[in-house]
C-alpha cells in the first residue's frame, strides 16, 4: 500500500515539476529576449579597446575586455558597462564623490553666492557641470542595472527550470518504472497460468 502511494505521488510530482520547469524556461527565454530587444533599441556599443585600456582599475579592464566594440545586447554586458565603465569614469571625474555629496557641495556654494557671482565663479560652474554629469551617469547606470536585474532573473529561472525537469524525469522513472514492472509481471503470470491450464 505504501509503495503504491509513493508511486502515485512520484508520478504526480514528476508531471508537475516537468510542467513548472517548462514554464520557467519559457519565462527565462521571454525575459532574455525582452532585455535584448530593449537594449538593441538604445543602439549602445561597448567601449573600444582604447577606452578599456584608459581605465585605471585592472578589474574593470578585465571585465570589459571580452565585450570590446560589441553591440550591447545582454544583461551581462549592461552590468559590466554600468559598474566597470560608467562608474569608473564617474569616480575619476569626481575624485571618488557620489552625486549626493557633489550636489550638497553645489547647494551649499549656491546659497553663499549671488546670481552674478554664480555666473562668473568658475568653481561653481565646474561643480554644476560635475553634478549634472553624475546625475546623468547615475540615471544611465540605473537603467542598465535594471536590465541586468531582469536578465539575472531570467537566468535563474532557466536553471530552476532545467533542475525541475531533471528532478521530474527522475521521479517519473521512479513512479512509472515499478508500475510497468508490475504490469509486466502480471502479464507473465497470466500467460503462465493460461499455458498451465491448457496443458491440463
Amino acid at each position: 500500500m505504501t509503495k503504491t502511494v509513493y508511486g502515485v505521488l512520484s508520478r504526480v510530482f514528476s508531471v508537475v515539476l516537468i510542467l513548472v520547469g517548462a514554464a520557467a524556461i519559457f519565462g527565462s527565454n521571454f525575459a532574455h529576449s525582452y532585455v535584448t530587444e530593449q537594449l538593441e533599441q538604445e543602439n549602445l556599443t561597448m567601449p573600444s579597446e582604447e577606452g578599456v585600456n584608459a581605465l585605471e582599475d585592472q578589474e574593470s579592464q578585465d571585465k570589459l575586455r571580452p565585450y570590446i566594440d560589441e553591440p550591447m545586447t545582454t544583461g551581462n554586458q549592461a552590468e559590466a558597462f554600468a559598474n566597470n565603465y560608467i562608474w569608473q569614469h564617474m569616480m575619476a571625474s569626481s575624485d571618488g564623490k557620489g552625486y549626493q555629496e557633489v550636489s550638497g557641495e553645489f547647494n551649499a556654494m549656491a546659497a553663499e553666492l549671488s546670481d552674478e557671482e554664480k555666473a562668473t565663479n568658475e568653481e561653481f560652474q565646474a561643480l554644476d557641470g560635475l553634478r549634472d554629469s553624475l546625475f546623468m551617469g547615475d540615471t544611465l547606470r540605473g537603467m542598465l542595472l535594471n536590465a541586468y536585474g531582469w536578465w539575472l532573473v531570467g537566468t535563474i529561472a532557466l536553471w530552476v527550470g532545467i533542475g525541475a525537469i531533471v528532478v521530474g524525469v527522475i521521479l517519473a522513472g521512479v513512479g512509472f518504472g515499478p508500475l510497468r514492472a508490475k504490469k509486466t509481471e502480471g502479464k507473465a503470470a497470466a500467460v503462465a497460468a493460461e499455458s498451465g491450464s491448457s496443458k491440463e
